[in-house]
């Protein structure tokens, strides 16, 4: 009994007992908040500015370009040095670089050039977060507790999103109508939304520096350079035939349903929904209760290990199978219904493969693997997202009935791989990396 007793007491009862992570949670959690206000203050300050669609797409892409091409090595830094040393120097960058364009908007002093360079090295030091960030949370967890707390920082993000555009909008609005003195629009609140991202940088950073974690021997990373180290992180991922599989569907999903959603949705509700942009916006929003519900229900209703693989192909391939109907109804009522219901096998989707992922994969392989699946999904999106726009050029029902029910056969399909019946039932213990 006293064993049983003293056991009991050293797990803690919540992810939020844990101090590194109550520290962590606190501060991205801000972070991410203050994130949002970034996203709706850059293209709003371009149109300001310009006027310009041409220039706001060059600014966006200006920032992903970057972000894409250097996230592999993001992720070999990673491994390299540790996933908090790296998430606290790119920080540190984006609150230098936020805190800059924030005093040259608040001084009347921000041109369209200094945003072309301002988004490309944001986007450079976004690259090496998103790896730290993932790599991070099985560094401060018992296995045990994995799954509940990619659900507090799953579910926060996800929160941050309902919230974050809102708060800016109303703050960009609520100084709007002042004018300078050249009579365009002015730029105050613009430039406070920027102020608030570079407050949310010092929490973030601030809980960084609290947190006391273990040193973790590093054995071959430091010693290789970081394209061999990427490509030590790709030979893993490439010999294991259901990581192999996983990422190879992670892409599927980039192109087949993620692409199709982000370029298609605004073009469906304007062409066939009465609503238009309001139509736009309860969609979308349908998507993050739905994407947030779903995050929620992975604890409440996690997966069995034997039948892990199977459903989450069932559960994508319903996702397929929604994307498909969507064109085929007016009722803004009715597709929102079908994004929530996308959105709840989405978010259930994500906590409970991020968590399996994290059980299996070496520490000293994490950065490089969560690199090499984020740049499957975040990092081909620009390409997923062109290719949607010109297959919607020739006809919006084939970009989504065929992304639909073309990733809803893929998944069916795999159902019958071995590798696939059998995940969830690997050792939780992984073999450590060459």
């Amino acid at each position: 009994m006293s064993t049983i007793a003293e056991t009991t007491v050293q797990k803690p009862a919540s992810p939020l007992s844990v101090r590194n992570f109550r520290l962590l949670w606190i501060g991205e959690g801000i972070s991410l908040l203050g994130d949002q206000f970034y996203m709706i203050a850059l293209p709003w300050l371009v149109l300001q500015i310009t006027g310009s669609a041409l220039a706001l797409g060059s600014v966006m892409a200006l920032a992903a370009i970057p972000r894409a091409l250097f996230m592999l090595i993001g992720g070999a830094l990673v491994d390299r040095f540790s996933p908090r040393y790296v998430m606290m120097a790119s920080n540190l960058a984006r609150f230098v670089l936020v805190a800059l364009l924030s005093a040259l908007v608040l001084t009347n002093h921000i041109q369209i050039e200094m945003l072309y360079g301002f988004a490309l090295a944001f986007g450079l030091a976004d690259a090496f977060y998103f790896p730290g960030q993932s790599a991070i949370v099985p560094q401060l967890l018992p296995e045990d507790q994995l799954q509940a707390g990619n659900t507090f920082v799953q579910g926060t993000a996800q929160l941050s999103l309902f919230l974050g555009p809102v708060l800016a909008g109303a703050l960009i609005a609520l100084f709007g109508h002042s004018v300078s003195a050249d009579g365009t629009p002015g730029t105050q609140g613009i430039g406070i939304a920027f102020g608030i991202d570079t407050l949310s940088f010092i929490a973030s950073l601030v809980c960084l520096s609290l947190m006391r974690i273990p040193v973790v021997s590093k054995q071959v990373a430091e010693q290789q350079n970081v394209i061999a180290s990427i490509k030590e992180g790709f030979a893993y991922v490439w010999s294991w035939t259901i990581l192999r599989v996983l990422f190879l569907l992670m892409i599927a999903m980039n192109f087949l349903i993620l692409g199709p959603v982000i370029v298609g949705i605004p073009v469906l509700a304007a062409t066939r929904l009465a609503e238009g942009a309001a139509a736009f916006g309860i969609i979308m929003s349908a998507f993050g209760a739905g994407a947030l519900l779903g995050i929620v229900l992975s604890s409440i209703v996690p997966l069995k290990p034997q039948h892990l693989g199977a459903m989450l192909m069932l559960i994508i391939s319903f996702m397929g199978i929604g994307v498909a109907l969507m064109p085929l109804f007016t009722s803004t009522a009715v597709i929102a219904v079908i994004m929530l219901l996308i959105g709840v096998s989405n978010g259930y989707v994500n906590i409970n493969f991020f968590t399996w992922l994290q059980k299996r994969v070496p520490q000293e392989l994490m950065g490089r693997v969560m690199s090499l699946l984020i740049f499957s999904s975040v990092g081909l999106a620009p390409i997923s997202n062109a290719l949607a726009g010109a297959i919607l050029q020739i006809n919006l029902n084939v970009l989504f009935m065929g992304g639909g029910l073309l990733m809803a056969a893929v998944c069916l399909f795999a159902i019958v791989l071995p590798a696939v019946r059998q995940m969830g039932l690997e050792a939780v213990t992984v073999k450590q990396a060459a």
